[in-house]
C-alpha cells in the first residue's frame, strides 16, 4: 500500500470511522456510496490533504473523481506534486 493511501486510511479511521463495528473502506470503496464521509468530513478531508502534501485544492478540484476513494486521492496526489493537476 502506498503512503498515500496509508495517510488518508488512517485519517478516516481515526476521524471518521467511529464504534467497533465501523469498517475501513477498500482502496475503490466510494466515501459517499459507503457513508463515510458527509460534505463537513470531505472539508476537513480537503484540509487534511492541503496540510500533509502541502499544496491548495481548488474548489473545480473538490469533484469525486478526485476525492471520494483512496485510489482516487492517492491518484490526485500524485498529480498535484507533479504539477500535473
Amino acid at each position: 500500500m502506498s503512503t498515500i493511501k496509508a495517510d488518508v486510511r488512517r485519517y478516516i479511521e481515526e476521524n471518521f470511522l467511529l464504534g467497533a463495528g465501523a469498517v475501513s473502506p477498500s482502496d475503490d470503496d466510494s466515501f459517499l456510496e459507503h457513508q463515510v464521509l458527509d460534505s463537513t468530513g470531505f472539508l476537513e478531508l480537503v484540509a487534511h490533504l492541503e496540510e500533509t502534501y502541502g499544496f491548495k485544492i481548488g474548489d473545480d478540484e473538490m469533484v469525486p473523481e478526485n476525492l471520494d476513494s483512496l485510489n482516487a486521492i492517492e491518484a490526485f496526489v500524485q498529480r498535484k506534486q507533479q504539477g500535473v493537476v
